[in-house]
């Protein structure tokens, strides 16, 4: 009895030993996991703030007429690819196409009767002069018969004869003079070009022809068809939406992030991000482009009315807008509302908090219509030539017009099928 009790004493001794060197090995692992810890949240985490809540978002790119008409042909449909000026509808041009072969057969009828106020202001001009001649030679024989009059030589009738054709001759030249004043009233300081009426029945020839372009509807910019609803034969007025253009080489993100995770939140931090589409596998690093106006409640189509009796806090939300690059989005595309995980690194959060920045990096435009225009003064510039044709023009001049006017821009608008 006494033997047993001494052998187990021992063992009793060596179990709590070992339970004591597990239970320090475990306490100390806690202890330099929790150092670990903090010196991992010290040195990375307090400036880190991120949030599942975020999604691509881009410009849709609506595809609207301006000009109402029937629709006749439709060049791309739905996921398909398009380039900035490529068309995408076109109208029944018919009616467009009769406003402007009678808007330019108006120009060029005002080109020739303008033509035609310069050249009756030369021949009331030779008027007047041979007027000024009659004049003067109705007074010469006035004063000579006057002279020989006293002497008795001519008779009193033939000298009221002379006085009478002064008189005429100053009536006939006052008219030619008025006629003549009335005539560079309509043309002084003025070109054929510049003449009022010419400028008129111009614009109304650059309408016709905007009208008759706008018949062809093209792609603002390069991106992917989406939300084709425009049919064949259907009926479309100004305004109504036909389809939508996406340029997935111009998105970002909306990453929408809590109220306390703002604090130290500045632009041009910089955002690593990650897309479930792709994985943790491929990141993409963007900055802080800037903040949202107001929380998504408060923009909502219904905002939420909070002074009311049952009221629950609620942690808001704020957008926050990140630039991505565009290189890794060339090579990883993104689409519209695919989702995102963001991760802001606060550190330096210093500086205002809503900088009122200046919009000199976002610039968005297109010049697909800028041709319509020059097209348009192209035709005006063909037709006044083309019926400008007077004898100070060279026949090689005139010959070269009329092949200007003959191939003046109306090809594009028929580049859709």
């Amino acid at each position: 009895m006494t033997m047993n009790t001494q052998t187990a004493a021992p063992k009793s001794s060596f179990l709590k030993s070992r339970r004591g060197l597990w239970l320090t090995i475990t306490i100390s692992a806690f202890l330099a996991i929790g150092i670990a810890y903090g010196l991992y949240w010290a040195k990375v985490l307090r400036y880190s703030q991120s949030t599942d809540d975020a999604y691509v978002n881009g410009n849709i790119v609506q595809i609207t007429p301006q000009i109402s008409g029937t629709v006749v042909a439709i060049g791309a449909d739905d996921t398909q690819f398009v380039k900035a000026g490529q068309p995408l509808v076109r109208l029944d041009q018919a009616d467009a196409k009769v406003a402007l072969d009678q808007a330019e057969a108006q120009l060029a009828r005002t080109v020739r009767e303008v033509r035609n106020l310069f050249a009756t202001t030369a021949q009331l001009q030779a008027a007047v002069e041979v007027r000024q001649t009659d004049l003067a030679t109705a007074q010469k024989d006035l004063a000579r018969r006057a002279q020989l009059g006293t002497s008795g030589a001519v008779s009193g009738e033939e000298l009221q004869h002379a006085r009478d054709a002064v008189k005429a001759a100053q009536s006939g030249l006052l008219v030619a003079q008025q006629q003549l004043v009335a005539n560079r009233a309509r043309i002084d300081h003025t070109t054929l070009e510049d003449h009022p009426d010419v400028r008129n029945a111009a614009a109304a020839v650059r309408n016709a022809y905007l009208t008759y372009a706008r018949t062809v509807l093209p792609a603002p910019v390069s991106g992917f068809v989406a939300r084709r609803n425009v049919q064949l034969g259907q009926r479309v007025s100004t305004g109504a939406s036909l389809m939508a253009v996406v340029p997935l080489d111009q998105v970002w993100v909306d990453a929408n992030f809590k109220e306390p995770q703002l604090a130290g939140m500045r632009v041009g931090q910089h955002v690593i991000l990650t897309a479930d589409l792709y994985g943790n596998g491929i990141q993409y690093h963007g900055t802080v482009a800037g903040f949202g106006a107001g929380t998504g409640s408060a923009f909502s189509l219904l905002p939420a009315q909070n002074a009311t009796g049952n009221w629950i806090k609620i942690v808001q939300r704020v957008p926050v807008r990140i630039a991505l690059d565009p290189r890794e989005i060339a090579a990883n595309p993104l689409q519209i509302g695919l989702t995102m995980k963001a991760e802001v690194n606060v550190r330096g959060g210093n500086g205002a908090r809503l900088p009122q920045l200046a919009n000199n990096a976002v610039s968005y435009s297109t010049d697909v219509f800028h041709s319509t225009d020059e097209s348009a003064d192209t035709r005006v510039q063909a037709i006044i030539a083309a019926n400008d044709v007077g004898a100070t023009r060279p026949a090689s001049d005139r010959k070269a017009d009329r092949k200007l006017l003959a191939t003046a821009p109306l090809d594009r608008l028929a580049s859709l099928p």
